[in-house]
């Protein structure tokens, strides 16, 4: 990623409106004109989507809760002639807080300290074997009843269901059912035993907000006579408040949106084919998809836990993507949070990494180091200083196999780049992090950026961002983790223009995915041009995704793009 080619746009967050409890979810970004580096201003960015259900591609531009628009068909499972369609009926109970035997914080954070008493819930009823055969069967407009004692008090709702062949005039076959439901006053949701939860979601399966929709999607290729288990945990609120009033629920339903045929001609971009042998990699029906746009610019993406994280550099922010629809702010001030804030052109974290036990490694460009985050939330430092020297600003970041981390440093977060004042080290390095020390392995490129390994990590790719010298090189990986002799696996700097190398990712069958002049380079393991995937805004990087790892998600400027391919990722980390 070169700076100078960025247009920094700062979005204000008062600027921005959603409404997800309209038929139709409308949101807003806007943007204030803010000069570049080089002190040229930009023009104002004003964006502005309404979802419509009948589109393929719906793109977000703030959290929202999936899927999109009205529905073509409800059924109210408050109302006993919805409750027979789907053939169910709803039970309640209430719960308390009991006093548990339980640890307090240990050295490491977790509950391993000294034994103290703590509270937990009496009943716990999300497992699909829960036995709720004694609970109160709720009559019509049970859902309204007032329940629990008041103040401070929690309750459980179960839900079985079956759905039927047709809901009004809906196919259910294939189709998408979401449920939503609005408790008074908030909600936890537990779908077939589980709860889902990943770090900073808002809403859908945890509490979305005071008296705010949960909305979950059930399937998306539902089938008659599936089977589906609701339960959900109502709490009154707000809890610091002393509520005088009860548990209830204002609405539920089940929301159902037909099956609906790709449509091609909402692909964003195009795909070059130089070679035959592209076919087998890239189908011939493949679309370039966009999910999510407004953004200012992104990088370093990362699949975790089911779904996308991902940079925002300008904005010191890191996002996550949900397949489902859902996009959420997980971690703010990502990679600085120094009073001279305004100095950086990008203060926030760039390259995002998991190693072996799901754990979040962060590039800070800020901070100018490399961070993991610990389960505990505790933040590890693996590499800040190379011989007593500070890091220029970690921009890419990869694990091998023995979870050793090998990571670019190139000076493209300082302010002054290249020339930057408190610039220590005289050169851009690729480094090793590995077990408490830091290792140089190779400084010979002005700019390196992206970085792979090959699926057998018999070799290192390494990209390099000088418009002078635009190449990736290859290095042999030797036994004790360091490189050999690099050499020139891929050339392109006869390419005009001011784009060189930036992101790499690698397939298991070797092939290379380079952001290069013109976008995504697809190259064979042999070094050979086989095509482009040219994109409505060129991508910066890019991640394995999906449940298959089919899926690459292309980091692009103010958007993030998809397109599924015939083959998987390597080096996606097992706990994904």
């Amino acid at each position: 990623m070169n700076w100078s080619t960025i247009a920094v746009l700062w979005i204000s967050a008062a600027a921005v409106g959603c409404s997800n409890m309209q038929p139709a979810l409308t949101c807003t970004v806007e943007a204030q004109a803010r000069p570049t580096h080089a002190g040229k201003p930009q023009p104002a960015l004003a964006l502005a989507a309404v979802a419509n259900p009948r589109a393929d591609a719906q793109l977000l531009h703030a959290p929202a809760e999936p899927p999109f628009g009205r529905a073509d068909g409800i059924v109210d499972l408050g109302a006993p002639e919805g409750l027979a369609l789907v053939n169910a009926s709803w039970r309640y109970h209430d719960a308390q807080l009991m006093p548990v035997d339980a640890r307090g914080p240990g050295p490491d954070l977790h509950a391993s300290g000294p034994r103290i008493k703590g509270f937990d819930l009496d009943v716990h009823a999300g497992s699909t074997s829960f036995d709720d055969s004694r609970w109160e069967v709720l009559g019509e407009n049970g859902l309204l009843t007032r329940r629990g004692p008041g103040h401070v008090s929690f309750g459980w709702y179960r839900l079985g269901l079956t759905l039927p062949a047709r809901i009004g005039n809906v196919e259910v076959e294939g189709a998408t059912i979401a449920f939503e439901i609005v408790v008074d006053d908030y909600a936890e949701l537990w779908v077939d035993g589980k709860l889902s939860r990943a770090l900073g979601q808002r809403g859908g399966s945890l509490i979305a907000g005071f008296n705010a929709p949960n909305r979950v999607v059930l399937t998306r290729a539902a089938h008659a006579g599936q089977k589906i288990q609701v339960a959900v945990l109502a709490v009154n609120g707000p809890i610091s408040a002393q509520p005088e009033n009860f548990l209830w629920v204002r609405s539920a339903t089940l929301d159902v949106y037909r099956a609906r045929p790709a449509a091609v001609s909402d692909t964003h971009g195009q795909i070059v084919r130089l070679d035959p042998s592209l076919d087998a990699i890239v189908p011939k029906d493949a679309r370039i998809e966009k999910l999510a746009t407004g953004f200012d610019f992104i990088e370093g993406p990362v699949w975790s836990d089911g779904g996308l994280l991902f940079s925002d550099p300008n904005q010191n922010l890191i996002y996550r993507y949900e397949p489902e629809g859902r996009l959420s702010v997980v971690r703010v001030k990502s990679g600085y949070a120094g009073v001279d804030l305004e100095r950086y052109h990008q203060p926030g974290s760039n390259g995002l990494a998991v190693d072996s036990r799901g754990r979040l490694t962060i590039d800070q460009h800020g901070q100018r180091r490399v961070v993991r985050i610990e389960p505990t939330g505790a933040v590890t430092v693996l590499a800040d200083r190379y011989q007593g020297k500070r890091l220029n600003s970690p921009n890419d970041l990869v694990y091998r196999s023995d979870d050793s981390l090998y990571f670019t440093d190139p000076p493209f977060g300082l302010p002054g780049v290249y020339d930057d004042s408190s610039k220590e080290l005289d050169f851009s390095g690729v480094f090793r992090a590995s077990h408490g020390s830091v290792q140089l392995l190779t400084k010979e490129l002005k700019g390196p950026n992206g970085i792979a390994f090959s699926p057998d990590e018999h070799f290192l790719y390494v990209g390099n961002w000088d418009v002078q010298r635009k190449v990736v090189m290859r290095y042999p990986l030797q036994p004790d983790g360091t490189l050999g002799k690099g050499t020139t696996f891929y050339d392109v700097t006869a390419t005009s223009g001011e784009q060189a190398i930036d992101g790499i990712k690698v397939d298991l069958q070797g092939n290379l995915y380079v952001s290069g002049p013109g976008g995504v380079h697809v190259v064979s393991a042999a070094g050979k041009a086989l095509g482009r995937l040219v994109v409505d805004e060129q991508p910066a990087n890019f991640a394995w995704g999906d449940a298959d790892g089919r899926g690459l998600y292309l980091a692009a400027h103010s958007s993030l793009y998809r397109i599924r391919l015939n083959v998987a990722g390597a080096g996606r980390r097992s706990a994904q």
